[in-house]
């Protein structure tokens, strides 16, 4: 926070599962319970990075940590705002491996979040992979996603990059992802990352070719600072080469929540 405040930069987005390290204390316990083991750091985290917000003077997206409510296992991050106020997340498609091993639940937040730099949404990791999800926040008039993420294979890494791109170019608006690298040898299920962080945009003539703003070396220890002009996503909206927001149709098909 200190590294990429001093660049002013108005957010700072972290992994998923950025805290995974301190499950080693935990190792010889049987999965389930060290996971649980780890979400209790978990609110002591979240009021330490809203302390850090303010003194910085940045919004941070805390990427995922485990919580436990009622007794249940789930998913989920915070946005910290640099005025103080906090704003909740959860992951709403947990991996088949996150519901085997750790007994993880689905999710059922969705929205997006204003800030004073931006309409923003946060999808983590597998939910980029869904379109809908970024379509509903797309109709609420998201600037920037930001995907926190993990994943210890380069398909599953490809699938999360490849995804994001795409919510990019099909809600036309940034988005920004952010995962963990190196290996933890002494925690269970969570023995290796690969990852590369970047940033993308929509393709269109006022943004790069290939629809990449900035990216990390892959499965280096690095920080990514990028800059995104939101002028020109109000731009593309009205005079893009192509409008791939407009042009849906909506006689034709339509996403919509269901609310239960």
């Amino acid at each position: 926070v200190d590294s990429v405040a001093a660049y002013r930069s108005d957010f700072a987005l972290f992994p998923e599962f950025f805290n995974a390290p301190l499950m080693a204390k935990y190792n010889h316990m049987y999965e389930p319970d060290a996971i649980r083991e780890l979400a209790k750091y978990t609110k002591v985290i979240v009021e330490k990075m809203q302390q850090l917000s303010i003194s910085y003077n940045i919004n941070i997206i805390t990427g995922s940590m485990p919580e436990i409510i009622d007794n249940k296992l789930f998913n989920v991050g915070y946005l910290c705002r640099r005025d103080g106020s906090l704003e909740r997340y959860e992951k709403i498609h947990v991996t088949p491996d996150e519901a085997k091993i750790w007994g993880m639940q689905r999710g059922h937040k969705l929205q997006t979040f204003e800030t004073d730099a931006g309409k923003i949404g946060v999808l983590i990791c597998y939910d980029s992979e869904f379109p809908e999800l970024s379509r509903l926040l797309a109709e609420e008039g998201m600037d920037i996603l930001f995907v926190p993420f993990l994943t210890d294979t380069q398909n599953g890494y490809s699938r999360v990059r490849l995804c994001a791109q795409a919510r990019a170019i099909e809600n036309e608006c940034y988005v920004a992802i952010a995962g963990s690298v190196g290996n933890l040898p002494n925690v269970n299920n969570m023995d290796i990352q690969y990852a590369q962080s970047a940033v993308f945009t929509p393709c269109d003539f006022s943004f790069p070719s290939n629809g990449i703003k900035a990216e990390a070396t892959t499965n280096t220890e690095m920080i990514l600072v990028a800059d995104v002009d939101l002028s020109l996503l109000r731009e593309l909206h009205s005079f893009g080469a192509v409008k791939n927001l407009k042009d849906r149709r909506k006689d034709f098909y339509d996403v919509i929540r269901v609310n239960k």
